[in-house]
């Protein structure tokens, strides 16, 4: 009688992918085969898992795969020469694979580069700043057998300004240990009160309460709890994680570290996205060296049960796995899709146990709190958001890369510590933010009103608008994009919805096919083809989507959409047809032009 072997964990599964992806350059049937075959699967269900990440491909994906941002940061810059200077150089089209396996080319969302563009992935090694002439210089090494390790140099941190020392956070000198002596003076329950009085919020976008968040999980009895650090900064334009990671993954290891203490969670994971791939073996190296330093295992700072340890989870490519439950499961080995909140994390997360998951900026903001005592933090920011920012600042400006400021600056003093180029248009909060006007210039970078969604998109008039949100704080997950006056609205717009139609996970209905519509709108009125009627539909459709869509993604995906309606309506009115119903893109010298050509041709050549 034959002994069935146990199935291997489903956690091992994206593993596996990998290591199969990263070395044949693709998942092939036979492969297919044997991964059902450990981990007792079906078919239908491991393809279900391969075809829902951009980065694993079923087919050959060339020896050097290629990964050029497609994004708004991108497209600011050298983008359609670099793209055109790839397809020549490759000799092959993007979206597929040359005839000899050796270049396959590809275009991609945001890879945490937007300060550096025009940027792309080759078999995850970043390139920035490209031309075209990078690229032939690139492409020349390559064919003629230099290695990609050769070739390699990280990108910039771009650091361009922190407070005064006193008031800096995260930007400075970082002794690993100092916050987890401070443990040896505190129970678990101290921690989350100190966590809770620092009034601390989720830096990701969300701003749920850290502190809350870290009693509710402790609150939940089980045997085994577990510490996610959310590195999967995919929102377009937002690159300050990657900083942290590449400069302060210490900070990030211990604030995982006293997270675990807090909560009583012995296993922490980082799921780092793909496009950092460059960055794991520096964040490994970080684990290990905490480890050499008695700051990672058991009995830490020799606190009796005070047990941790750090893996690194890789994620493939999924804008939606930014969520905490789909994250989830995507480290559980399963398709990265949202949950019903039937349970929160807190409750059953990953593997069915009590789970935390924050951002990498907010798990690197608790040793400081530690490190420089409650009082000194709560003197910094404002009454309502405490401490300091971090923003990742792209576009048209001089000085591109990563700020800290004090939570408060007003957003014109900011425009111009960044020096930015007659700002005309502003998305805050990357696509799932706001766009922002000159009417909020005047706005403080802070979360001192939590209503400022609904008085938005509860006013028509720009006026009124303005004089209601002059005291509402902006929140931001940390993408900060600029446009100046040379910037085409509409295609800023086209490109945020062509983003959310490709990066659905299409459970629901609304953010499936509600945005799919939208972009049909947009293109419509690019077109001029559109009436008043079609900008009631967007307004209708937008507010379904927002209202039904299951998870943050769908919900925040018609923000910059709505926004822009209320604050340049004008750009939107200058498109629509005329009440003959003439269309107003129609221009009649352009369509006769060729027309007058060929008979002023004809008339030179017979007289």
């Amino acid at each position: 009688m034959a002994v069935l072997t146990p199935p291997r964990p489903k956690t091992e599964l994206m593993n596996v992918l990998w290591d199969i992806q990263r070395k044949r350059r693709f998942i092939s049937h036979d492969d297919m085969t044997k991964i059902c075959e450990e981990f007792h699967m079906s078919r239908m269900e491991l393809e279900g898992v391969i075809t829902f990440y951009h980065f694993f491909h079923r087919v050959h994906a060339g020896k050097f795969t290629i990964y050029l941002n497609s994004s708004l940061a991108s497209k600011q810059k050298n983008f359609n020469k670099v793209k055109k200077a790839f397809e020549k150089e490759c000799g092959t089209r993007f979206e597929t694979v040359s005839n000899d396996k050796m270049f396959g080319l590809f275009l991609t969302s945001c890879i945490g580069l937007s300060d550096q563009e025009t940027a792309a992935l080759i078999n995850f090694v970043p390139f920035t700043n490209l031309t075209p002439k990078k690229v032939r210089v690139i492409i020349e090494k390559l064919k003629r057998g230099e290695s990609l390790d050769s070739l390699i140099e990280l990108p910039e941190t771009n650091i361009r300004y922190t407070p005064p020392q006193e008031k800096t956070i995260f930007l400075k000198n970082f002794t690993p240990g100092t916050s987890l002596k401070s443990l040896t003076k505190f129970s678990p329950e101290e921690v989350i009160t100190i966590i809770k009085d620092s009034r601390l919020k989720g830096r990701g976008g969300a701003f749920f309460p850290t502190g809350l968040k870290w009693e509710l999980c402790r609150n939940n009895p089980s045997d085994q709890k577990y510490i996610i650090c959310n590195a999967d900064e995919g929102e377009p334009g937002t690159f300050k994680d990657r900083v942290l990671l590449q400069q302060y993954a210490a900070l990030l290891i211990e604030g995982m570290t006293v997270a675990g203490y807090a909560i009583g969670a012995d296993r922490g994971i980082i799921y780092l996205r793909a496009e950092y791939f460059y960055l794991k073996d520096q964040v490994q190296n970080a684990i290990e060296e905490a480890h050499r330093n008695a700051l990672l295992g058991k009995n830490i700072m020799g606190i009796e049960n005070f047990n941790f340890e750090i893996a690194i989870h890789m994620g493939a490519g999924a804008y939606i796995c930014g969520e905490e439950t789909a994250l989830i499961h995507s480290i559980e080995g399963k398709r990265g899709e949202p949950s019903t909140k039937e349970y929160f994390p807190v409750e059953k997360g990953f593997l069915g146990k009590p789970t935390i998951v924050n951002n990498v900026e907010t798990l690197c903001a608790v040793p400081r709190i530690l490190e420089m005592g409650l009082e000194k933090y709560l003197a910094i920011g404002t009454p309502m958001t405490p401490g300091t920012k971090l923003l990742s600042v792209s576009g048209d400006c001089h000085k591109p890369g990563i700020y800290e400021i004090e939570w408060g600056m007003k957003l014109r003093d900011f425009l111009k510590l960044i020096e930015a180029e007659n700002p005309r248009v502003i998305l805050f909060n990357g696509y799932a933010g706001e766009i922002l006007s000159k009417i909020d210039f005047d706005r403080e970078i802070s979360g001192e009103n939590l209503l400022a969604e609904h008085i938005q998109f509860n006013l028509n008039d720009p006026i009124e608008y303005s004089r209601k949100m002059s005291a509402v704080g902006l929140r931001s997950g940390g993408s900060f994009m600029v446009f100046n006056e040379k910037r085409d609205l509409l295609e800023i717009l086209k490109n945020i919805t062509d983003f959310f139609v490709k990066e659905s996970c299409g459970v629901c209905v609304p953010c499936r096919t509600g945005n799919f519509l939208l972009t049909k709108k947009i293109h419509k009125i690019e077109l001029c083809h559109a009436d008043n009627k079609d900008l009631d539909e967007i307004k209708e459709w937008s507010t379904i989507i927002k209202q039904s869509s299951r998870c943050g993604l769908g919900k925040t995906s018609t923000n910059a959409l709505l926004t822009a309606l209320l604050k340049f309506p004008e750009e939107f009115r200058k498109c629509l047809l005329a009440d003959s119903d003439y269309n107003q893109a129609f221009d009649l010298d352009k369509a006769t032009k060729e027309y007058e050509r060929i008979i002023n041709e004809i008339e030179n050549t017979y007289g």
